[in-house]
């Protein structure tokens, strides 16, 4: 049977997965609750939504679309940019870790179907593959580097100059994971990454074989605003936030010079019962007052929601399971079909609009 939506490669990514390679990829934090709403919420909106630009509007806190009809849709252009850098649609990779749990090419299968799909990746800290290996298999592609700070500041100083020097063109700061939050279904599987996948870049600032490989929970519980000045004093990249949703938080982001602001609830894998990402985003995109890009992650699934983020003020989203399932499924050329599918709605949905 033919894949023709991003739930076909979900429900065939299930069957060919180990229960604890797919608990890992699809569980959430505590009950699920944000995972499911983060879904959920593209087609029932937040009690309490404001302004909504004309192409949305919330009946009975339902997000449904505003079609407006003779117009000249015989060209469709979904290209944009962010920080500088065309991208074919507004449609790109988030970062996810551990690609090997999927396929034995891991991240450098998904760094080709970016490439190709001619669309941005941000690579994670907790890649399977070395940032080497990735630039390696896709040499031409649109990376930005995820950080998750670690205690060791030589380390986070050697790990971003190093993604900097092989041309990672943006650093994307993770900052709603001071802890790992409460994943059941991990703990259920007494799942042991580490063990099984090597962290290849998470390694000594002194040499890459010199140290053992720092486990997952070496997290710095410690950074607070003022360090993204010490970020920003050794690296020309932008520096983009991960997992703001608060007006209070996205101000604070504008005050601290950073370049872009990703609304995002890490899936629903950290705080449970939090807003979803699409419920948070109108917050954020009115405190930023157009000073930074905006962008968006957690429950994009089709075309609509692509266009329903972009009416609600995102410059582009991010999906994250939804490659993880191309990936299991297919391998490179499964991620590249669920790019090209999620595209190809949000062309539809543009005409159609």
């Amino acid at each position: 049977m033919p894949l023709v939506c991003v739930a076909d490669f979900q429900a065939l990514a299930r069957e060919r997965l180990s229960k604890p390679s797919w608990d890992y990829i699809e569980g959430g934090a505590g009950e699920g609750v944000t995972q499911d709403d983060n879904v959920a919420a593209f087609r029932n909106a937040a009690v309490g939504a404001k302004s909504h630009p004309p192409i949305v509007s919330v009946v009975q806190h339902r997000i449904r679309l505003r079609p407006r009809y003779l117009r000249d849709v015989s060209q469709v252009d979904t290209r944009t940019s962010i920080q500088g850098e065309w991208v074919s649609a507004p449609i790109c990779i988030s970062p996810t870790g551990f690609h090997r749990l999927a396929w034995p090419d891991g991240e450098m299968s998904t760094a080709r179907a970016a490439q190709a799909a001619d669309t941005c990746y941000i690579t994670s800290t907790y890649a399977s593959c070395s940032l080497e290996d990735i630039v390696t298999a896709a040499p031409r592609g649109l990376r930005w580097f995820q950080l998750y700070v670690q205690p060791d500041r030589e380390l986070n100083k050697s790990l971003i100059q190093r993604a900097e020097s092989l041309g990672f063109k943006a650093l994307v700061i993770t900052v709603d994971t001071p802890v790992l939050g409460n994943r059941r279904h991990d703990m259920r599987n007494q799942l042991d990454l580490k063990s099984n996948l090597l962290l290849k870049d998470l390694q000594s600032a002194q040499g890459r074989t010199s140290m053992p490989h720092l486990k997952m929970t070496a997290i710095d519980a410690s950074i607070c605003w003022d360090d993204l000045a010490w970020f920003q004093s050794f690296t020309q990249l932008p520096v983009i936030l991960k997992g703001v949703l608060t007006r209070e938080d996205a101000e604070l982001a504008v005050t601290h010079n950073v370049q872009g602001i990703i609304v995002s609830n890490h899936g629903g894998r950290q705080l449970d019962e939090v807003l979803a990402s699409i419920d948070a985003l109108p917050e954020v995109v009115a405190a930023v007052k157009g000073k930074v890009d905006v962008y968006l992650d957690g429950g994009v699934r089709s075309g609509n929601d692509v266009l329903k983020a972009l009416a609600l003020g995102a410059k582009c989203v991010f999906v994250g399971r939804p490659v993880l399932w191309g990936l299991a499924c297919k391998g490179e050329s499964g991620v590249k079909e669920v790019l090209d599918i999620l595209k190809a709605e949000f062309r539809t949905s543009m005409a159609l609009t």
